[in-house]
């Protein structure tokens, strides 16, 4: 089976680009004053996010790809960081941008977090309607992994 990128994925990683630029873009004042504690708090949370992040693009290997359309040939990964989240990317990719938002106090930027949260809750619906269909055992996988954190 041939799986082709879609309209819907191009959007869906056109929207994911843009909401993470205009995250670094100073375009509301900061509004709060970020307590210190909550300030620390902010690195340690983006700094694991990063983590997760590489660790999981590391695991997927050649399995790696943008879209949600799940590669030709590609295997299930459901070891590692898989094994107890279906998404940790976009897991990462929110942790690091709440935390970063914590850490400057910009309301904006934890605007565009729960926004990106919103986006990989929908993104994730697609790709794991994609995921079931590519392979059999996917409706068991998602019985005991959750989908982030």
């Amino acid at each position: 089976m041939v799986n082709k990128i879609k309209i819907k994925d191009i959007l869906l990683v056109t929207i994911q680009f843009i909401l993470l630029t205009i995250f670094y873009i100073p375009i509301l004042p900061d509004a709060f004053k970020t307590p210190i504690i909550l300030k620390y708090t902010g690195v340690i949370i983006s700094v694991l996010g990063f983590l997760i992040i590489i660790v999981a693009i590391l695991q997927l290997n050649k399995n790696l790809t943008p879209f949600p359309t799940p590669k030709e040939n590609g295997s299930l990964i459901n070891t590692g960081l898989y094994k107890y989240v279906r998404h940790p990317i976009y897991s990462g990719i929110f942790l690091a941008a709440i935390g970063i938002a914590f850490y400057t106090g910009s309301y904006w930027q934890l605007l565009i977090s729960f926004i990106l949260l919103v986006l990989f809750y929908y993104k994730s619906s697609y790709e794991e309607s994609l995921l079931m269909k590519t392979y059999k055992e996917y409706k068991d996988y998602k019985k005991v992994t959750r989908r982030f954190f």
